[in-house]
């Protein structure tokens, strides 16, 4: 069984993208992390050249599940995100000086594609270890997004079945600021979050791999 999972490195004003530390900290121990073959990658954040690495990557790794990272700044908890949309629109250049404001991805595709991740057990699984989680409707507009369109449209075309999704992380923080949210959140349940250390979203990543993988049938088990 083979799991493709690919990271973001910095763009704009992140200087450090947790999706890429996450990757690197994953590839320093893969076979600790699952049992399945795990394929690891960080994607340029530019619009054209992300996407066809990520048709590449498929084509060439054909694995059993793709599940894609990105960072969503302003969010604290990790988001399980539902839907890819099939539209690039934001005003915020990619790495490439590239702006792309409301054209479609594939002229031809369909307007959104649902993430192939069993999302409900990957959030019941984090909420467990009492990691802050919950399932976003769609990724955005910019190159997560497109990176996750494209996935699965990678995927639906191949003639081979293959889980499809993406995770986004929020920002870094602390551990210690994590800490003291948690203890503040026993008297104040609607504290917003300060986001999550590195070693929690690490964490977070592995247990939905785990996931993944114990709810995968692998290709060569496929009829």
């Amino acid at each position: 069984m083979k799991i493709l999972l690919t990271g973001f490195n910095p763009f704009g004003k992140v200087k450090r993208n947790p999706s890429e530390l996450i990757v690197r900290r994953l590839r320093e121990r893969p076979r600790a992390v699952v049992r399945a073959d795990l394929v690891l990658e960080v994607l340029p954040t530019e619009f054209l050249s992300a996407g066809k690495r990520i048709q590449e990557l498929i084509r060439e790794v054909r694995p059993d599940a793709v599940v894609c990272l990105g960072v969503a700044q302003m969010r604290t908890a990790i988001s399980l995100e539902r839907f890819a949309l099939n539209v690039n629109d934001c005003t915020l250049p990619d790495n490439a000086g590239a702006r792309a404001e409301g054209r479609c991805i594939a002229e031809k595709g369909p307007e959104a594609y649902r993430s192939t991740l069993p999302l409900d057990y990957m959030r019941e699984a984090l909420q467990q270890r009492g990691i802050p989680v919950h399932i976003s409707n769609h990724a955005g507009t910019y190159v997560c997004n497109h990176v996750f369109y494209t996935a699965r449209d990678e995927v639906e075309h191949l003639d081979h079945p293959a889980r499809c999704g993406f995770i986004h992380v929020p920002r870094l923080c602390r551990p210690g600021q994590f800490a003291l949210w948690q203890a503040a959140r026993k008297w104040w349940k609607a504290l917003p979050g300060p986001g999550l250390p590195l070693s929690t979203m690490v964490q977070a990543v592995e247990i939905c791999l785990h996931v993944v993988e114990e709810e995968t049938v692998p290709l060569e088990g496929k009829l």
